[in-house]
């Protein structure tokens, strides 16, 4: 199907407007398919010719105005129309198909008999529901009309207007809309309502879900509540949108979908086994983004794809600043911290980076590859650079006055500029052109100089870019000075671009006594990676435990973390510091990411010998963790899990399936069983009768996914082969499965068992590429890499296959991307080599 260019959407955003859409969808037939029928009323140049896009599996009828089109014009994904108009009425009815990738309409059926229906438009996926005009700019009011089982829960956009009869509901006009906002929801669903400031909440799940929704439904709410009245204290512009409802739903293939009046979360957000409190943040969070988007995407529409910042970074942003400031998870910066610009950092460096604000998206798929951790993390974290610089009120001003000035439209990083340059006084130009339009992230290192008096003699900080892409920026950084027992002080300085060789000297520091640890970006308010200067990283194992502020902790970390993915200093080195200061810490947050990240770059980053016995001290850091926790507390749990990741205590770990030698206060529900049983499984500990038996007891599509994990995660070469027939021939399965099995095909434990499908990789998953819709393709591609194939004939055989003319846009970012973090491996294995020569 040919993505919609630029030029063509220009060329249509000129020639038409669209008035209205009236949507009639009919989900009674059963089976694969649906009725659709859609009225559209737009406003043309008299004449003048474009196209709808729409695919049907069979298109019944075409209506323009007073005359029949024939059918057989339709090609691919359009519908030309010619002979236009001023006044037009398009009318276009068809089969539609449901869907299992969480595009269009999704079709769930679980094992309890029951279906459930959710509608997903993003990114132009309205066209397969009902024909549309599928761009950002052509807003327009929808009014929609479901015919559906009596018994069921319909939902949509906008209130419900009527229900003439049963079966039948009838909703409102919305406002305008981008149509990639279009949703509902249909099926036996769940559902709990309140209100708040005049604003109907709804939370809707499946049945099986009920009892854990009903759990949670007080802090889901309270949340809601919290996030909306920040946000209306933060902007002039009321919710603009009606009712606020938020559906969790099965097999959502993102984390959520910001659809005004009724926000779509994947279900793992509704907990049914015990979570840490960063997964509660993590729900709280998105909240905030999602509704942050009521403002920023969905009242101010961005014209198109090449402006997706103004969507995902604001949100990003703004999510997390709302979390901070009108939740309990005050320390969601520090989250932000640790997580999310860890993604940014790692989309920034890969040769795929691209600029925050691109100067050109060529088409809709090219837009798509663009939802990464620059479009998000480096964005927010860059907005919140320009906070500090231009101050908050000037900020916040700038943003109500876009509002103002674009509600129900569209608009432009021009637009937005010119706002926030009016409200502040400040030409941001050039700001916008450092920051926004060249990739790549800077990094400050600090060099000290210090007196035979223990007083700094000079304090420096150089800025370094990439030679690919040379360009020093503008940094406002917080510099922390900490001594032995962790108390501090922290002085805030902007760090000059145009400083002769990078160098800024921060003055007023000489002369001031030295401290243990100098910190730089403490507070953490730019994009840039940070260096030590050697004295400091010599005392990071006795400072970082005795810190008591967690952001200063999660930098101190970040750095140890990037400076061993940038090979400067070993992975064992990393487990070094792990042993010293991990025990110690407090923050969940830290704690789980420390643990996963490393756990990565041991897995990837060291030969096999080495990495036993690294893992194994990573396993005796994580027992220390979990010796001292809280019993049923958030650090329990997220000691446990790390131990359960790198321990090859297989005994131990069937003792806790059995429940024999569980620490005190550590509930192992059906999650962590599901944990356990995967490493049993990797250590060869556990075959298919045991995952049948754990696929039995937790007879839920969340366990279905689980057991295909396990499945794939076999040491068993007839299975192995099966699993690589479904990974790259499979079109049956939902999208969600197919990521289960992706991921858990590939072992560091099973390197002997794989080798073989490490060459099949590359010369099947091309093919693989083209049988599924961009989103999976990209996903199961990803997830399919053979990422601890750690060697130069891997990498040789990704150089073959990114010569080849004949792959996807997204199949060729994710193998470029991969390549690239193979070839970090191999650098960082010979700074192994060399410290331990």
């Amino acid at each position: 199907m040919p993505s919609l260019t630029r030029v063509e959407a220009t060329a249509r955003g000129a020639a038409i407007t669209v008035e209205s859409y009236q949507v009639d969808l009919n989900l009674t037939a059963g089976g694969d398919l649906f009725r659709s029928r859609v009225e559209i009323r737009f406003r043309a140049t008299a004449g003048a010719a474009t196209f709808v896009e729409v695919r049907p599996v069979t298109l019944h009828g075409v209506r323009l105005n007073d005359r029949d089109l024939d059918p057989g014009l339709h090609t691919d994904n359009r519908l030309p129309l010619d002979g236009l108009a001023e006044e037009n009425t398009l009318v276009v009815e068809a089969d539609m198909a449901y869907s299992k990738t969480g595009e269009g309409m999704h079709r769930f059926d679980p094992a309890d008999g029951e279906t459930y229906l959710y509608a997903t438009s993003f990114l132009d996926n309205a066209q397969r529901i009902f024909a549309a005009f599928d761009q950002p700019d052509l807003k327009a009011p929808i009014t929609l009309s479901v015919t559906a089982p009596s018994q069921w829960i319909v939902a949509g956009n906008a209130e419900l207007a009527a229900n003439p009869a049963p079966g039948r509901w009838e909703f409102a006009p919305s406002e305008p809309l981008a149509t990639y906002f279009f949703s509902l929801i249909a099926g036996p669903y769940h559902v709990r309502r309140a209100e708040h400031d005049g604003v109907p909440l709804g939370i809707y799940c499946r049945r099986s879900l009920a009892e854990h929704l009903d759990a949670d439904a007080d802090e889901i709410f309270d949340v809601t509540r919290q996030c909306l009245d920040r946000f209306h204290q933060l902007f002039t512009e009321r919710y603009p949108f009606g009712k606020y409802d938020q559906a969790f739903v099965p097999e959502f293939n993102a984390g959520a979908m910001e659809n005004p009046g009724i926000v779509t979360f994947r279900d793992d957000y509704v907990f049914r086994s015990a979570v840490t409190d960063t997964e509660r943040e993590q729900r709280a969070t998105t909240i905030a983004h999602e509704m942050a988007h009521m403002w920023f995407g969905d009242l101010v529409t961005m014209r198109w794809w090449d402006d997706l910042w103004l969507n995902e970074s604001f949100a990003e942003y703004l999510g997390t600043r709302v979390t901070a400031e009108a939740n309990r998870f005050d320390q969601a910066w520090t989250t932000f911290a640790m997580r999310r610009k860890a993604w940014g950092y790692a989309a920034d460096q890969r040769p795929s980076t691209h600029p925050i604000a691109p100067p050109e998206v060529v088409d809709a798929e090219a837009g798509l590859l663009n939802f990464d951790g620059i479009s998000y993390a480096k964005g927010a974290s860059v907005l919140r650079q320009l906070v500090a610089w231009l101050g908050d009120e000037a900020f916040l001003a700038g943003l109500n006055a876009h509002f103002a000035a674009h509600r129900f439209g569209n608009a432009t990083l021009a637009d937005l500029l010119a706002s926030l340059s009016a409200s502040s006084g400040r030409d941001l130009s050039d700001w916008a052109e450092l920051w926004l339009r060249r990739p790549q992230v800077n990094t400050l290192r600090a060099e000290v100089a210090v007196d035979a008096d223990g007083r700094y003699s000079e304090v420096a900080v150089v800025q370094t870019a990439p030679e690919s892409y040379p360009v020093l920026r503008p940094h406002r950084i917080g510099v922390g000075r900490y001594s032995m027992d962790g108390s501090a002080r922290r002085d805030e300085v902007d760090i000059d671009p145009n400083a002769d060789g990078g160098r800024t000297v921060l003055g007023a520091l000489t002369g001031e006594p030295a401290a243990r640890l100098l910190l730089l970006n403490d507070g953490d308010l730019t994009f840039a990676k940070v260096r030590l200067d050697p004295a400091s990283a010599d005392a990071v194992p006795q400072v970082l435990p005795a810190l008591t502020d967690p952001l200063a902790r999660a930098v101190l970390w970040r750095e140890a973390l990037d400076a061993t993915t940038d090979g400067e200093r070993p992975v064992t080195g990393l487990v070094d510091l792990m042993a010293a200061a991990l025990p110690a810490e407090t923050e969940v947050i830290i704690a789980e990411d420390v643990l996963t990240l490393s756990r990565s770059l041991v897995d990837r980053y060291l030969d096999p010998l080495t990495r036993s016995a690294a893992l194994a001290r990573v396993a005796g850091t994580c027992q220390r963790l979990l010796d001292g926790a809280p019993a049923g507390q958030s650090l329990q749990l997220a000691a446990a899990r790390g131990w359960i990741a790198a321990t090859t205590d297989a005994d131990l770990l069937v003792g806790w399936l059995a429940g024999r030698d569980v620490p005190a206060g550590l509930k192992v529900d059906a999650e962590l069983r599901w944990a356990v049983l995967r490493r049993l499984v990797v250590l060869g500990a556990a075959g298919e009768a045991e995952i049948a038996i754990e696929a039995a007891a937790d007879n839920s599509s969340t366990g279905a996914e689980r057991a295909a994990h396990c499945r794939a995660a076999l040491h068993d070469p007839e299975v192995k082969q099966a699993t690589w027939e479904i990974i790259v021939r499979d079109t049956a399965l939902s999208g969600r499965l197919l990521e289960a099995i992706a991921e858990g095909f590939w072992q560091p434990e099973q390197a002997d068992l794989t080798a073989g499908y490490v060459d099949r990789y590359f010369a099947e998953m091309p093919a693989a590429a083209h049988l599924r819709t961009p989103w999976t393709a990209d996903r199961v591609a990803a997830l399919a890499f053979p990422r601890y194939a750690v060697a130069q004939s891997t990498r040789e055989a990704a150089a073959a296959l990114l010569a080849r003319d004949d792959l996807t846009p997204g199949l060729r970012r994710v193998v470029t991307d991969a390549d690239d973090d193979l070839r970090r491996a191999l650098v960082a294995r010979t700074a192994v080599a060399a410290a331990s020569a």
